[in-house]
């Protein structure tokens, strides 16, 4: 039987994952043809070790007709390559879930999606339990707030951070807002945060507080939801970000499954 052909935008670590997945059988219905990242010299490494092609750009990409091609980079890359990847016809797994937050961009894809007939999968990152989320959602108009605890050097190189935070001795408050307020801030920290909103109440409607906590490894979050017909919380704590690339690896298994989890 044919195999789906299956094409990656980054080449970091968790892209890295995702390809050894396919190597170790993980996905064997799913050829990996080609790789697209900022610097070529990298990709044409990451090529060399899993037996596919670098690409130097978006068209390069697609010239190679993937069934699949999975996202694992950043917000800037959904943005600049979303509708490429749909009208080049290939289904697109979107991991940076934040460029979502944007509703004009979100309505675009959904509808190049829909013109090109083709799917926009959304993984779930570090988060679980959608299922739970859009079936509340779709029960009665219900709110949905988030806690994420972070260690203090996590938060290095954003808004959020001051050298006082690494003083801390107990958790901190940092930000508290929308989670679309928190994407402007930290595009590449709380894709979790958007895509739960996206299954839930919406991004100007999801609530969201982090705190630096003092000696903490990891990322933790709880998620809360309620409705007139449903309540639940969800806690999901992860010590590092590989859950994200698996996370892509259960959709890549999904989209094509005789049977659906």
């Amino acid at each position: 039987m044919e195999k789906n052909r299956l094409a990656l935008i980054g080449c970091g670590y968790l892209n890295e994952i995702i390809a050894n997945a396919v190597q170790d059988g993980f996905l064997p219905d799913y050829e990996l043809i080609a790789v697209l990242g900022r610097d070529l010299v990298r990709a044409k490494a990451f090529a060399e070790r899993h037996g596919c092609k670098a690409c130097a750009d978006i068209e390069e990409l697609m010239a190679m007709k993937p069934d699949f091609t999975a996202e694992a980079a950043s917000v800037k890359a959904v943005q600049d390559y979303g509708e490429s990847v749909l009208n080049g016809g290939s289904n697109f797994v979107v991991l940076s879930i934040g460029a979502f937050a944007d509703r004009e961009f979100y309505e675009r894809v959904k509808s190049t999606a829909a013109r090109n007939q083709r799917r926009v999968y959304i993984a779930s990152g570090a988060v679980g339990g959608f299922d739970v989320l859009r079936t509340a959602a779709l029960m009665s108009p219900i709110t949905a707030s988030i806690r994420s605890q972070k260690a203090p050097a996590s938060l290095k190189n954003t808004p959020l951070f001051t050298e006082k935070l690494m003083d801390i001795t107990a958790p901190h408050q940092v930000f508290n807002g929308t989670t679309k307020e928190a994407i402007a801030i930290l595009p590449t920290h709380v894709n979790v945060a958007i895509a739960t909103a996206l299954a839930s109440a919406g991004p100007e409607n999801t609530t969201m507080n982090i705190e630096a906590v003092p000696g903490f490894t990891g990322d933790e979050f709880k998620i809360e939801i309620q409705g007139e017909e449903v309540r639940t919380e969800l806690n999901i704590y992860s010590r590092t970000s590989a859950i994200a690339a698996w996370s892509v690896v259960a959709v890549l298994q999904n989209a094509i499954a005789p049977i659906v989890f």
